[in-house]
């Protein structure tokens, strides 16, 4: 192998190793952080950054510190969406769905919302109709509160703080103390609930679904018209979630 082609193998494999680090760390780190932890020049890491900051896979946030930007969350919904992983997902999905008679799915955090990323969709004449790609707040959703507990108490208080909290149905939290008290429960019990809390006359529980170092993921989620299923319905089915869940977490580490 050539110098050239030699020095060319190594950047891709030091532009690699920076989004890694960058996925997986707990908090975003610093460029100087990353020239540390990655034993890479400072030099060169600034200049491996901004090419990725230019390329749109890294971007800087008001700290100027480093988070991934949408062409790398784009790429990593791509990795999951592959037709080994999907094929497999939707098989645990439709069991859960089977097992519950209700819609299943997984949504995934993006910044103040959740995506709506996978779902199995009974065949009930009464639908609730949520597709796959769909938005939804963080504040107000059984999926989007479970993601909310999981931060550190001072992350989620600036971001609660932050937040428009409307009120979009008849039992949506909008004070932020009071939001937080819900938040510590479900942080407790790892368990998201949304009682009517997003749209009315829609009742969901979530559980985590952890990557190999212990953090949230992505959330699964069951959720249900009242007039069919109460929520106290839904929440008799939390073992089997938690069986699910824990299933696809085993997807994940074998992927």
């Amino acid at each position: 192998m050539t110098t050239e082609k030699r020095e060319k193998a190594s950047s891709i494999a030091r532009v690699l190793e920076i989004i890694e680090a960058i996925s997986c760390a707990e908090r975003p780190p610093s460029p100087a952080e990353l020239s540390l932890m990655l034993d890479i020049p400072k030099p060169s890491i600034h200049r491996l950054l901004q090419q990725l900051e230019r390329d749109g896979f890294v971007q800087t946030n008001m700290r100027g510190n480093l988070i991934p930007a949408k062409r790398l969350h784009d790429m990593a919904l791509g990795v999951l969406h592959t037709t080994h992983f999907k094929a497999l997902r939707q098989a645990i999905l439709q069991k859960l769905a089977d097992e519950i008679g209700e819609t299943c799915g997984i949504s995934l955090p993006n910044g103040i919302d959740m995506i709506y990323y996978d779902r199995i969709q009974t065949n009930w004449p009464l639908q609730i109709n949520l597709p796959v790609g769909s938005n939804t707040p963080v504040w107000c959703t059984a999926s989007g509160k479970l993601y909310l507990s999981t931060l550190t108490k001072r992350r989620r208080q600036r971001l609660i703080n932050n937040l428009t909290l409307e009120q979009l149905a008849r039992n949506t939290i909008t004070d932020p103390i009071l939001l937080e008290r819900e938040l510590t429960g479900i942080a407790e019990r790892e368990l998201g609930v949304d009682n009517e809390e997003f749209i009315d006359g829609m009742v969901a529980i979530s559980v985590p679904i952890y990557n190999e170092q212990g953090q949230l993921h992505a959330c699964l989620f069951t959720h249900a018209p009242v007039l069919r299923t109460s929520l106290d319905d839904l929440l008799q089915f939390e073992p089997h979630l938690r069986r699910a869940a824990m299933e696809l977490e085993s997807l994940m580490r074998e992927g």
